[in-house]
């Protein structure tokens, strides 16, 4: 027999640890808390997306204006009333949601599974477009600087930024954060310094541009009567709705917060409402001020920033040409950790909607790293293809961007006007929760039906196409796993259908140096019960001992839930428990054993090896469950455990048998 020490560490592995890190240690009693956010770093990891978007959002607004810039005063007051009220109402979701999963979870409880699709389908395409829209969005304020010739290389130098984000993200989340917080305190620096110089040089201007303000209502009234008016400033006022789009991140994402969750959560978004209302509305009235114009190359931020920050003096020294790099870069860069959002909070709703059967079980599975591979690998390939499809036009970015946005607001707050009107007899204060949830959807409702209507064929249509065509695969996807559980379900009545075992002989003690099978097994049911049989059935008198071996997966749980690896040792223990109990019942010694990891198919050939050093004579029998006629789908729906795990052992000379299991015919 060969010495089984361990499996050998493939080029793979060795390439995975070079370049994202050694796995972390499950046994770690501390992991949790290591890995979780204060609320600093919540808001620089999750508050980024929303405060980044002042690079464009406050742009596409005041551009919206025309010539009738003087309404732009109504803007800075209308926006900082917007993200508050956004703000204090994702605020409430996480107090009654701490789990996260933002607009995902809050659909699927309150208005049901089905709009809980739609908007996990919506948040899906949003964060792929919030990564693009982020890298877009720097490209443009980075290349400003440069001359109109280098803009040839600004698409391959986004395309770029994404590669690093990938594998920044299959490190770890609060690595990812740690690395990018020096350029989040750069970028909130060198605006505040922008907005705060704007107002100081113009302060003389306040007061003309406040008489200017009531002459142009005046004018703009005469030439558009006051409906028309108003119609141009809530048109302005919803393209600028890009302001927004990164409120619901924090939502989203309390799972990664420090305990106390809630209290975490509801400190980030306070300082991402703060941030993002003075950022949005500042730089606003300084384009007001300083009568900012579109220049060819560079946006409306560049401009603004060389005309106040040109003539900046650090003690004499003239600083301003360093001090507008700075400013730009900071804020190109600062997209590049808006991006993050995208990559933190859009696997997450993908494990949500794995766990609920909407999407492939695999995006609930975490790496050894603790991430989430498989949707980081997703929808960083997704973000790639809407970069190329778009050629990083931030223009129509904007556009196809916000309309999922406000879709997930708007079910958000209509959920939670849903529940605090069900609710309305258990607290006093309902009244107040559902004028502001109301408020909230009113805002958000509007905003989306102006994108869709003003923009439909410059982008937004192919947005909603893509969400369409998400939420029918995933309808798909559910009827699948709904039917095949059915058919699991009938495989399992086996169990009833066995007469109760006879008491076995108790003295028969087991012998780790006899014959022994090893049965793979994830939960007590008819297929284990289906290979113990027929191992006895098919080689009578071969096998003296069984042992019953399971790995224990850790999933995306392991965020929501801090006893979470207890409970999964306790339900794993338990179920092997049963299955030694059976099959001591029928005569035949068993024990059983059980490894913990995140990635099934390296957890179950491991814990191979470990049982095989154990149990000198021991051979593995693995179950399979057949489908009558194999799809190419089945392949991506179904991890196919058993044909991983026997590449995997073979190398290390364990002997594996596949024990069949048709599944079997749907009974009309």
């Amino acid at each position: 027999m060969n010495d089984h020490s361990t499996l050998p560490a493939s080029r793979g592995s060795r390439f995975k640890t070079f370049f994202f890190g050694p796995p972390r240690n499950l046994k770690d009693p501390t992991l949790s808390h290591k890995l979780a956010l204060i609320a600093f770093f919540a808001w620089v990891g999750l508050g980024a997306d929303g405060l980044s978007s002042s690079a464009y959002g406050p742009e596409e607004a005041f551009r919206a204006l025309g010539s009738h810039t003087y309404l732009a005063i109504f803007l800075v007051l209308a926006t900082a009333a917007t993200v508050f009220i956004i703000s204090f109402a994702y605020s409430r979701i996480i107090e009654h949601f701490p789990v996260g999963g933002g607009g995902y979870v809050v659909a699927t409880n309150l208005l049901g599974k089905s709009a809980g699709a739609v908007s996990g389908c919506a948040l899906f395409v949003d964060y792929i477009l919030t990564i693009t829209i982020s890298i877009a969005g720097g490209g443009d304020a980075l290349f400003s600087l440069l001359p109109l010739s280098w803009h040839a290389f600004k698409l391959p130098v986004e395309f770029g930024a994404i590669l690093f984000l990938i594998m920044l993200n299959l490190r770890g989340v609060k690595e990812s954060v740690k690395v990018l917080m020096p350029i989040f305190i750069t970028f909130v620096l060198t605006h505040i310094v922008l907005i705060a110089s704007g107002i100081f040089i113009h302060r003389s201007d306040v007061v003309p541009m406040m008489v200017s303000v009531k002459t142009g209502l005046n004018t703009g009234a005469a030439e558009l009567g006051v409906g028309g008016l108003l119609l141009l400033f809530l048109r302005a006022y919803s393209l600028g709705g890009g302001t927004y789009t990164g409120i619901e991140a924090v939502s989203n994402g309390v799972g990664i917060l420090r305990e106390p969750r809630v209290k975490t959560g509801k400190k980030t978004m306070l300082y991402m409402a703060l941030s993002l209302a003075l950022t949005a509305g500042g730089l606003i009235l300084c384009y007001l001020l300083a009568g900012a114009k579109h220049v060819e190359g560079e946006t409306l931020n560049a401009t603004l920033s060389k005309a106040i920050l040109s003539g900046f003096r650090i003690g004499g020294w003239p600083a301003g040409p360093f001090v507008i790099f700075l400013t730009m870069f900071s804020e190109a860069v600062l997209l590049l950790v808006a991006a993050q959002t995208g990559f933190i909070d859009g696997p997450r709703i993908m494990a949500n909607m794995a766990t609920d059967g909407w999407v492939p079980k695999s995006f609930a599975s975490l790496s050894d790293r603790l991430t989430m591979q498989n949707g980081i690998l997703l929808i960083g390939v997704a973000s790639v293809a809407a970069l190329a499809y778009t050629a990083g036009d931030i223009r129509i970015l904007v556009i196809m961007y916000s309309i999922n946005v406000f879709l997930t607001f708007s079910l958000s707050e209509l959920g939670m006007m849903r529940f605090w009107i069900k609710n309305r007899h258990k607290n006093r204060a309902w009244l107040g929760e559902l004028a502001a949830q109301a408020t909230a959807f009113i805002l958000s409702f509007s905003i989306l039906c102006v994108m869709v209507y003003e923009k439909f064929l410059e982008g937004a249509w192919i947005t909603l196409l893509i969400t369409c065509f998400c939420i029918a695969i995933c309808f798909m996807i559910r009827k699948h796993y709904a039917n095949i559980r059915q058919k699991v379900k009938a495989m399992d009545r086996i169990l009833e259908d066995i007469p109760a075992p006879p008491t076995g002989d108790a003295t028969v003690e087991f012998d780790p140096h006899k014959a022994t099978a090893v049965i793979l097994v994830s939960n007590y049911g008819g297929l284990g019960i289906h290979i113990f049989l027929n191992i006895f059935r098919l080689f009578p008198n071969a096998f003296k001992n069984v042992v019953f071996a399971s790995a224990a997966t850790v999933d995306s749980d392991f965020f929501k839930e801090t006893e979470q690896l207890r409970h999964l040792t306790e339900k794993t223990q338990m179920m092997l428990e049963q299955y030694v109990d059976f099959s001591r019942k029928m005569g035949i010694p068993a024990r059983c054993d059980f490894r913990m990891g995140t990635d099934v198919v390296e957890s179950v050939s491991q814990l191979c090896v470990d049982v095989s050093r154990k149990y000198s004579h021991s051979v593995f029998f693995v179950g399979e469950l057949v489908f009558e006629q194999t799809q190419w789908y089945h392949r991506i729906l179904h991890n196919e455990t058993a044909y991983a795990v026997l590449r995997r052992i073979r190398f290390a000379g364990l002997p594996m048998v596949m024990i069949p299991a048709r599944i079997p015919d749907m009974v009309s």
